[in-house]
């Protein structure tokens, strides 16, 4: 595997991760299992019937989390403890066999990756689910299914446009975060004091 796809498949990997981790897991390793796509070697566990089975189960649990407005954001807050560290390690077992900087320097791209998208995606979640409809709720889930499989195909397919993608995604992020978290200060502020107001009327 050379250095372009190499950084691709990290890249990809850790992107994917921050969306749907259990989706990314089990599809880089069922493909590896068929002999589809190539994985480096510190990603063939991937590949185990174990990590397939339970992988497979959590998918299909976090697909259906994922469509119940207000539950998906406590399922992003417990996954906060899962997804960062398993997406770092992921781009770290891409550069597995490589010298000690181009692996640290591995994980903490793929740990900076996966921990902005997870938090632009779980931030803007918790926006959508202050709407009472369903509709742009399910809409978000379904397009994050879309965007996981696209970044899939990307970086096995096409790795060059998959570093393209993720670099204007990167840039997307510097500008959409700082958003994310001063609509989630006002919704906090909202929240807080229509507490007040109920404490108050209830002393």
């Amino acid at each position: 595997m050379d250095t372009l796809q190499s950084l691709a498949l990290a890249g990809g990997l850790s992107l994917g991760s921050g969306i749907r981790l259990y989706a990314t897991v089990f599809i880089a390793g069922l493909l590896g299992r068929l002999g589809w796509v190539p994985l480096p070697e510190g990603l063939q566990v991937l590949t185990s019937y174990w990590v397939l089975g339970i992988s497979g189960v959590l998918m299909l649990g976090e697909f259906l989390a994922d469509k119940i407005p207000a539950f998906d954001s406590v399922w992003d807050a417990v996954n906060t403890f899962i997804r960062i560290p398993a997406g770092t390690l992921l781009a770290w077992g891409v550069f597995k066999n490589a010298p000690g900087g181009e692996q640290v320097a591995a994980a903490l791209i793929g740990g900076a990756i996966v921990s902005g998208t997870h938090l632009a995606k779980a931030g803007g979640r918790a926006l959508i689910n202050t709407s009472p409809e369903p509709v742009s709720n399910w809409t978000a889930s379904f397009g994050e299914d879309i965007s996981l499989i696209g970044v899939l195909y990307l970086m096995w397919a096409h790795p060059a446009a998959m570093l393209v993608v993720l670099a204007l995604f990167l840039l997307l992020l510097v500008w959409l975060l700082p958003k994310i978290v001063r609509g989630l200060r006002a919704l906090w502020r909202l929240l807080s004091g229509a507490r007040k107001a109920v404490s108050a009327n209830l002393e």
